[in-house]
């Protein structure tokens, strides 16, 4: 049976993706296309998605570092959560999507570190 911070990683990393996807797909549609006024590409959508990914994270990746006892990835997970808060502060435009894909990408890379080491240390 998987362990609880096991399975919170693996969702993390599904969320990131989705995160990640969303940013791309929305900079394009607004480069491309002009248009963007929906809930999925409204600036709302930051909001929510850092606070879920905040308690997602702290109970994922130190849930993890405490059993593996190496807390890089916390720190890494902890960097990307702060440029997603960055892109909360920034103006739509370049700087929020690189804010944002960055953090998403930190965010997920330290998930998976954790999930490794998880599987390494039992």
């Amino acid at each position: 049976m998987p362990r609880p911070n096991a399975f919170l990683d693996r969702v993390a990393i599904g969320l990131s993706g989705l995160c990640l996807v969303h940013c791309l797909f929305g900079a394009l549609l607004v480069a491309f296309m002009s248009a963007s006024g929906s809930i999925f590409l409204g600036h709302n959508v930051h909001q929510v998605g850092l606070l879920v990914a905040i308690p997602l994270a702290i109970a994922g990746l130190v849930g993890g570092a405490i059993g593996h006892r190496r807390w890089e990835a916390v720190a890494i997970g902890g960097f990307g959560l702060g440029a997603m808060a960055g892109a909360l502060v920034s103006a739509h435009g370049p700087r929020e999507v690189l804010l944002t894909v960055l953090g998403v990408i930190l965010v997920g890379i330290a998930h998976a570190m954790n999930l490794r080491w998880s599987r390494t240390a039992r």
